[in-house]
């Protein structure tokens, strides 16, 4: 195997990766069967790039409009970046365990396309935490803590994908990753993850790591309790919870 070959197959995850978390234009890679799960290690990396997006849109637009207009650019460029990924996971989570008795019951409601009064709810109050924690956010602790946050609700995925089962028999995007992500892929995205947070906050960093892994670990343990797995829904639903404890450390006042 010549050098060549294992670089171009990393370059084939991070762009596997960028076109299942994002609405980033990338070239055509080939697709195999396992391409999801050796690309998950590449989630926090599209964070970084999100949050580093999101924090130019942020200096850009401070300089042409007051700091609620700003903030509510950024969380539209958020939102719009990922089409609306994540939200969707987070509603059809919503209605899915809100609105269901049993496993199976709760299965077929998060499958449905339509959006039900909990998965409504669940989003309008998703957007209205993002944006009044990231207009309560300190200016100079903005950049930090955007890019932490999407750099740890990317993450999240990863602890997940290799503690739980898929939920579903089915071929779907939780079966494509779930029990399917290695040690060495956590491993490697989790001391990433945790390095580029230090560095950004330094020891402010230990609450946003500590809520983070809090969030996958009680998220996870309901995922398991209720449908014996998780979903590709799940994950969204985690990673919105995710980036809003992150925020929440960012707004704390002890």
């Amino acid at each position: 195997m010549t050098l060549a070959q294992p670089i171009r197959r990393l370059g084939q995850e991070i762009i596997i990766a960028f076109q299942f978390l994002t609405r980033i234009p990338m070239p055509a890679t080939d697709f195999e069967a396992d391409s999801l799960s050796r690309a998950i290690r590449f989630f926090p990396l599209i964070g970084l790039v999100v949050g580093s997006g999101a924090v130019l849109l942020q200096r850009l637009a401070i300089r042409h409009f007051n700091h609620p207009v700003t903030t509510l650019l950024v969380l539209i460029y958020l939102v719009l970046v990922t089409g609306c990924f994540h939200e969707d996971g987070l509603a059809d989570s919503a209605d899915g365990f809100g609105g269901g008795w049993s496993r199976d019951q709760i299965l077929v409601i998060m499958k449905d396309s339509r959006i039900g009064s909990y998965g409504a709810t669940a989003l309008v109050l998703s957007l209205l935490a993002r944006y009044l924690l990231l207009e309560s956010l300190p200016t100079e602790r903005f950049a930090a803590f955007i890019i932490s946050s999407q750099i740890l609700s990317r993450w999240s995925s990863l602890p997940l994908s290799y503690l739980l089962p898929a939920a579903r028999a089915q071929n779907g995007q939780g079966a494509q990753i779930a029990k399917l992500t290695s040690k060495s892929s956590l491993v490697i995205a989790s001391l990433f993850s945790f390095a580029i947070v230090a560095f950004l906050l330094r020891w402010s960093a230990i609450p946003p790591i500590l809520f983070a892994i809090l969030t996958v670990a009680l998220s996870g343990w309901f995922y398991f309790r209720k449908i014996g797995g998780v979903t590709g829904d799940c994950f969204g639903a985690t990673n919105q919870l995710t980036e809003i404890a992150v925020y929440l450390c960012g707004v704390w006042n002890p």
